[in-house]
């Protein structure tokens, strides 16, 4: 049997996170953000990491930005000159649907953008567009309509910039704010240390 004190001393130091994880990075010209994917969406993680790593998004923009909501971006189509095509592209291929209960439209949540109820009845996500909660109290009447799949750990400070952006009558940015993203794989406990995020 443990100790009363050993098991005081885990209570107090909590116990460390095992393993590694990736953090994603969203670098664009107003600052960077970092993102944490979660295991329990593994289809919509492994997506996002797979284009993340293969430079998919490098180049493309946040195309539909509005203030109190949410900010949007991973359309191939805005790597081109043609803003009236922005927000109807992707990679090719949808990804199936993963609701998970505890996982819920708060402030920093990355979620899947999709094409409506009404083509989509499967609620099947974008293979690459994305968005960012980034109202205070959150955006809780999309919950368990749009797979939330991740969570800002650093730089809600620059969510909140590029909301904040002027745009034209469709909520696109008048200015491009293009991104690029890195992956870096670390230690659990490093992230929980650098971060302050609880696994």
């Amino acid at each position: 049997m443990r100790s009363v004190l050993s098991v005081l001393l885990i209570f107090l130091l909590g116990a460390s996170p095992k393993g590694k994880d990736e953090v994603v990075t969203i670098h664009t010209n107003l600052g960077d953000i970092s993102l944490i994917l979660f295991d329990e969406t593994p289809k919509h993680k492994e997506n996002f990491l797979k284009l993340a790593k293969e430079g998919f998004y490098n180049g493309t923009t946040f195309h539909r930005v509005i203030d109190n909501f949410m900010i949007q971006g991973g359309d191939p189509n805005t790597k081109d000159d043609d803003p009236s095509n922005d927000g109807a592209g992707g990679p090719g291929y949808t990804v199936p649907a993963e609701f998970v209960q505890k996982l819920t439209h708060v402030k920093g949540a990355v979620a899947a953008a999709r094409q409506g109820d009404r083509v989509n009845p499967e609620r099947a996500s974008s293979g690459s567009q994305f968005y960012i909660v980034e109202n205070d109290e959150g955006t809780h009447f999309l919950d368990t309509k749009y797979t939330v799949f991740g969570q800002v750990i650093q730089g809600l400070d620059v969510v909140e910039k590029i909301a904040k952006v002027e745009k034209d009558g469709r909520d696109r940015p008048l200015q491009d704010i293009k991104i690029t993203m890195t992956v870096k794989r670390m230690s659990k406990k490093k992230i929980q240390k650098l971060f302050g995020y609880e696994y």
